[in-house]
C-alpha cells in the first residue's frame, strides 16, 4: 500500500499536520504500508490540486482544501470547500475519515484531538509540536516582538519552511518532527546553516517594511511587489505599528503574486471583519482572522487593486467594494 499525503506547503502547521497524520497512519498500517509520499500544495485560483494527484492506493490531505477524491482529510480553514457541491459531498460522506473544524486553532491540534477521540491514538512526545502549531497558526504569541525576534526553535523552523526553495527540506522536517524535539531539530546543521542567511534577510526586511508601510485608519498597507522580497514575517507590521488593527501586504515570487491579509491579535479594538470572507470575493480564502488571495505572477497590478479594495473595506469606507 502506498500513501500520498498532500499538505499545505511552506507552512509550519501544514508540515506538522503531515508529520502527525503520517506517523499515525504508519503505526496503524504497519507492514501493509510500503511507503509515504509527502507532497506540498499551495492555494491558488481554480483547482489547487496537481493534475496527477489522487493516484496512490490511499490519498490523504491535511491543512488544505477538500476534494471528494480524497480517502482521508483534515482541515480547519473556514474556506475549505471550493464549491457548494464540495461542501455537500463532505456532508454526505459516510467513511468516517474526513474531518473539519473551522474553529480549531491549528490543523495539527485538530488532528491530534481527533485521533485521540476517534481512534484512541496518542503520542505525548509530540505535545510540544501540537502546542506550537496552535500558537503559530492562531497567532497566540505573547507579543508581536516574540513573533518577530524568532528566538524560539519552533519559530526558526517556521521561518525556514516559509523561505526555503529546497524541495527536500520540508519532507526532511516532517520526518524530524515525527521523532525529535523542536530544539534538537533547529540545532541540526541542515537546518541551522541555511537558516542563518534567511534570518539576516529577515532583519533587513524589517527595515524595508518600515520604509514601505502606509498606515491609515488602523490599516497597514505594505507593497513588496518590486522590492525583491518574496515574503515577510506577517507580524513585523504589528511590532512596528502596535495600534494597527489590520495589515494588507502585496508580495510576488516566481510562482504567484499574493495579497496577504491579517488582523492584529494584540489590538485594543475588536476585529470587525471576517477576513476569509473578504478574500473569498477574489478567489482566495483563509480564516476569520487571516487570509490571502493568490494570483498568477504577472498579475501584480491586479493584486495591488485587490489589496487597495480590501484595505478600503477594512477601514469601513463608504464606497468600499
Amino acid at each position: 500500500m502506498q500513501l500520498e499525503l498532500l499538505y499545505h506547503g511552506n507552512c509550519f502547521d501544514g508540515c506538522a499536520s503531515a508529520a502527525l497524520f503520517g506517523r499515525w497512519f504508519q503505526e496503524r498500517e504497519g507492514a501493509r504500508l510500503a511507503g509515504v509520499r509527502y507532497r506540498p500544495v499551495q492555494h491558488q485560483q481554480g483547482d489547487a490540486f496537481p493534475a496527477d494527484a489522487f493516484g496512490a492506493d490511499v490519498n490523504a490531505c491535511v491543512d488544505f482544501r477538500y476534494s471528494p477524491r480524497l480517502d482521508w482529510w483534515f482541515d480547519h480553514h473556514a474556506s475549505a470547500f471550493p464549491t457548494p457541491a464540495d461542501r455537500e459531498a463532505f456532508e454526505r460522506d459516510g467513511t468516517g475519515q474526513k474531518f473539519w473544524d473551522p474553529k480549531a486553532p491549528s490543523c495539527t491540534g485538530f488532528i491530534a484531538r481527533t485521533l485521540a477521540d476517534r481512534f484512541g491514538w496518542r503520542a505525548p512526545e509530540l505535545d510540544e509540536l501540537v502546542r506550537w502549531a496552535d500558537v503559530i497558526d492562531a497567532a497566540r504569541f505573547e507579543s508581536a516582538a516574540v513573533a518577530v525576534r524568532l528566538e524560539a526553535p519552533a519559530l526558526r523552523i517556521m521561518t525556514l519552511l516559509e523561505a526555503t526553495k529546497d524541495p527536500s527540506v520540508p519532507t526532511r522536517l516532517i520526518g524530524a518532527m515525527q521523532r525529535m524535539p523542536l530544539a534538537e531539530i533547529a540545532a541540526q546543521a541542515w537546518v541551522a546553516a541555511p537558516l542563518e542567511p534567511i534570518l539576516e534577510r529577515h532583519r533587513g526586511t524589517v527595515d524595508v517594511v518600515r520604509r514601505n508601510a502606509r498606515v491609515r485608519d488602523g490599516v497597514v498597507e505594505i507593497d513588496l511587489g518590486e522590492t525583491g522580497i518574496e515574503a515577510a514575517n506577517k507580524f513585523i507590521a504589528y511590532d512596528l505599528f502596535p495600534e494597527a488593527r489590520y495589515t494588507v501586504v502585496v508580495s510576488k515570487d516566481p510562482k504567484r503574486t499574493k495579497v496577504s491579509v491579517g488582523s492584529n491579535p494584540w489590538a485594543r479594538e475588536k476585529r470587525t471583519h471576517d477576513i476569509s470572507k473578504l478574500c473569498e470575493r477574489y478567489g482566495g480564502g483563509g480564516h476569520p482572522v487571516v487570509g490571502a488571495v493568490s494570483l498568477a505572477p504577472d498579475r501584480l497590478a491586479d493584486a495591488r487593486r485587490i489589496a487597495a479594495e480590501i484595505a478600503s473595506a477594512l477601514r469601513g469606507e463608504p464606497n468600499a467594494p
